[in-house]
């Protein structure tokens, strides 16, 4: 069992840095109060956008899509929130990644 045990908090562990943000997605759907402090950076097509927004007190790069519901735009499932330190990884290897695309 503690062998378990030990799993089961590594697998919280790096839970943490992906799936800790999810409840804020959630949560921003009956609290439109999270809504206003969230910068809209850009909109990558009609229903996806990036916006920055603080929850929890940290800072999230949220790339996610978007539905419409009563004449409101909500965030949907569907999407990624980044921390500052993974924005930063994946800004760095953005060359990596063009360069993957021209090969392809």
């Amino acid at each position: 069992m503690s062998g378990r045990g030990k799993r089961k908090d590594d697998e919280c562990a790096s839970d943490d840095n992906s799936e800790g943000h999810a409840p804020p997605k959630k949560s921003s759907k009956t609290e439109s109060a999270d809504d206003s402090d969230d910068i809209v950076v850009c909109e990558i097509s009609k229903n996806r956008r990036v916006t920055v927004r603080n929850w929890q007190g940290k800072v999230w790069i949220d790339i996610r899509e978007f539905y419409i519901k009563d004449g409101k735009q909500l965030p949907g499932k569907k999407g990624i929130s980044l921390s500052v330190d993974q924005w930063n990884v994946l800004r760095d290897h953005v060359e990596e990644i063009d360069r993957a695309l021209a090969d392809s």
